[in-house]
């Protein structure tokens, strides 16, 4: 009965807040400045392009930076809403670079809890570049983004990918100034038709930090492609400066950028890091990123519906993971990598095919994994590409890189691609039913059955 009571004067709290919200209308960066900071309003911004230098200009950083005021905004109020439908703010990244902030900080920050922001669109531009930061982060609990636009830019060295290393990596050969996207922190976070086109070394939306019931529909995700031949043409710059060397080794065993292959020069679609619990994915897509889901969290993972287009490797999951109805090409890199046990998997696959060099379509270990593939209904893939049974991703999963050995135990594979099936000798007891031809067969106790 006490439950009962406290729930129903927290309802009506919420009730009562919202039929007292004020309604106010604002014309300036400034004027949503302020507001950030307030609860219980509706917020409604004049539709327009407004400059962030109108407000910050560069001079004033250096104050900000001893102030240690790191965020350009930060929405720490409580129970707004934020109509801001046709208002594009333009980011000079020349402010990043003049404001000096530690690595991993963030520009927009949103801190307080169950607001909701409809149709904002943030375009960085110059030739600024961040430390490690994010353009935005959702950090406080409950919080919804509809129809939210950003346009990533700002990072060193753009124009390689992860070729060269990731961070402080101690293989790293070129030290990065990365600039993701969209961060999720805060639980309890929805987003919804949100996009995010990058052209910075970065993540698109990625969730850390233990948030916990976070919820994507129809979010998109893009970057920008280019080969390894490409690249080797340089005849300046850092890669040129670096004589081409990779962190990663190549299928030789040497540490070089190797002809051709097709990088991403973002880094992923959509990332988890940590134990994520309770993720889920609709209608959401990932195109020419590294990777389109990589989703390696081992507290459980849902997609439904999603779709890959030209990333590296298109689907990347752990423990427990669930994807339904999805589906994805091995354009330029393999279309799964499943390093996890008690995965659910329903991928269908595109029959995309480039000139580009690709070693796989799908790599398993793991325990007690479901793994169905099918094809596009009428479209098969006619180049072929081994599925890889008890066999890692590759390092980094750089497709560059070769393949290892995986224990692999009770997987069941219903592979109706026609495409080829190799089983390593970590595998065992496992049951196969497949339209493909068997390549080879290491494993132990394997049951195969021919559709």
């Amino acid at each position: 009965m006490k439950k009962r009571l406290t729930i129903l004067i927290i309802g009506l709290l919420c009730i009562s807040t919202a039929l007292h919200a004020t309604d106010i209308k604002i014309n300036s960066v400034r004027e949503l400045a302020e507001y950030a900071s307030k609860s219980g309003n509706v917020i409604t911004m004049a539709p327009g392009v407004y400059r962030l230098t109108d407000y910050l200009t560069i001079d004033s950083m250096w104050g900000r930076h001893e102030r240690n005021e790191f965020s350009y905004i930060t929405f720490s109020g409580n129970n707004n809403v934020f109509h801001l439908e046709g208002v594009e703010i333009e980011v000079d990244t020349k402010l990043r670079t003049a404001l000096k902030p530690p690595i991993h900080s963030d520009e927009f920050l949103i801190t307080g809890s169950d607001n909701t922001f409809n149709g904002l669109t943030l375009r960085c531009k110059g030739e600024g570049t961040s430390p490690g930061g994010t353009v935005l982060q959702v950090a406080g609990k409950g919080n919804t983004l509809n129809d939210i636009t950003l346009y990533v830019a700002g990072s060193f060295p753009y124009g390689y990918g992860d070729l060269f290393g990731k961070g402080k990596a101690k293989e790293t050969v070129i030290r990065h100034k990365k600039h993701s996207g969209l961060l999720v922190t805060g639980s309890d976070t929805k987003l919804y038709r949100c996009k995010l086109y990058n052209r910075s070394f970065g993540h698109c939306f990625f969730v850390q930090r233990n948030a916990e019931n976070v919820y994507f529909e129809d979010c998109y995700a893009e970057g920008v492609v280019r080969s390894t031949d490409d690249i080797l043409a340089e005849t300046s710059g850092p890669a040129y400066d670096v004589n081409f060397r990779t962190w990663t080794k190549n299928r030789e065993g040497k540490y070089v950028v190797t002809p051709g292959y097709m990088k991403s020069l973002c880094e992923d679609g959509f990332r988890t890091y940590g134990p994520i619990k309770n993720i889920h994915f609709k209608n959401c897509t990932a195109k020419n990123t590294r990777a389109g889901f990589e989703l390696r969290t081992n507290t459980g993972v849902r997609l439904e519906n999603c779709t890959t287009i030209g990333t590296e490797r298109a689907y990347w999951v752990g423990d427990d993971a669930v994807l339904k109805n999805c589906k994805g090409d091995a354009n330029y890199g393999p279309l799964l990598f499943v390093e996890g046990s008690n995965v659910d998997v329903e991928l269908i696959v595109d029959s995309a095919e480039s000139d580009r060099l690709v070693h796989a379509l799908v790599t398993v270990q793991g325990a007690n994994n479901l793994v169905v593939l099918k094809s596009a209904q009428g479209k098969r893939r006619k180049k072929e590409l081994p599925i890889l049974i008890g066999y890692t991703h590759p390092m980094h999963g750089e497709s560059m890189s070769p393949f290892d050995e995986g224990e692999t135990i009770g997987l069941q594979l219903r592979n109706e691609t026609g495409m080829p099936i190799k089983i390593g000798p970590k595998a065992s007891n496992c049951e196969i039913i497949t339209d493909g031809k068997v390549i080879g067969n290491e494993g132990k106790q394997i049951k195969i059955k021919q559709i």
